[in-house]
């Protein structure tokens, strides 16, 4: 039977961070699939026609991706998302994967990186053992991407469970629900000072190094400054930690799994 591993993330159009948060990841999926061939697929079309164009960079959507494993003959293909939350992006991939039942014998798609309640402990327990050998003052405030979707609820809930290890976090969005105005409005009331500022993203990339980090005016750096904190960035995306790049292995071998269950 010809097996296949198809790692879908987001995406990004910086090499940098690609290549320290993406690859890793992937390339930790792959060591865990021995006897299966390796595939890659962005669902950010824009990602995809920006790379194509500025650096002739070739890179499938999942359908495209799909549509190759199925035409090549492969048999069984197991599909790991590097999304962050079972949100929009997550759910469209959902249904390209649902698309393709009847075409495959066996296909599978891993779940995202905050699933079940477990998914959040471990997830915490994993920045934690990362943040650890920071230099951290007083509190972390996480910028995460944010949804309109339902499971925008995952920010709060996932901030909830790093104060119950102990961390003192706070997590905003940049599209969604809580913004940097709630999470300034919780700083104040707790008389923080110094802020550690770092992204919640798989990568570092256009979110983090502008949104995020940046001088420019609406930047989160620069308004937290002009709000009276001392700041620190941290340009890091989880895809850098090394038990983040383990929990989506072990995401992508739970299909595996559920797989060799289904045929017994």
């Amino acid at each position: 039977m010809k097996k296949a591993i198809l790692v879908v993330s987001f995406g990004t159009s910086y090499h940098e961070t690609r290549k320290k948060t993406i690859e890793p990841c992937e390339n930790k999926i792959k060591e865990s699939f021995e006897g299966y061939d390796f595939y890659r697929a962005f669902t950010s079309s824009m990602i995809i026609k920006k790379l194509k164009k500025r650096d002739n960079l070739i890179i499938d959507n999942p359908v495209e991706a799909l549509e190759k494993l199925y035409n090549e003959g492969y048999e069984e293909v197991i599909v790991q998302s590097l999304h962050i939350i079972c949100g929009e992006e997550y759910n469209k991939l959902k249904e390209m994967v649902d698309g393709f039942k009847d075409k495959f014998e066996k296909i599978s798609l891993g779940r995202p990186l905050l699933t079940y309640i477990d998914d959040y402990r471990e997830t915490v327990l994993s920045v934690k053992q990362d943040i650890e050998k920071m230099d951290i003052d007083e509190a972390i405030v996480f910028m995460g991407h944010g949804t309109e979707h339902e499971s925008h609820a995952s920010y709060p809930a996932i901030e909830y469970m790093f104060r119950d290890y102990g961390i003192n976090a706070y997590v905003g969005t940049v599209e969604g629900y809580p913004e940097i105005d709630q999470v300034i409005k919780l700083l104040k009331e707790r008389n923080v000072k110094t802020v550690d500022l770092m992204p919640f993203m798989l990568v570092a990339g256009d979110h983090a190094i502008n949104d995020m980090a940046s001088d420019e005016e609406d930047s989160w750096k620069t308004i937290l400054e002009n709000k009276g904190f001392n700041v620190k960035v941290h340009v890091k995306g989880l895809g850098e930690n090394p038990y983040i790049q383990e929990k989506f292995a072990n995401h992508a071998l739970d299909c595996m799994k559920e797989l060799e269950e289904v045929s017994i």
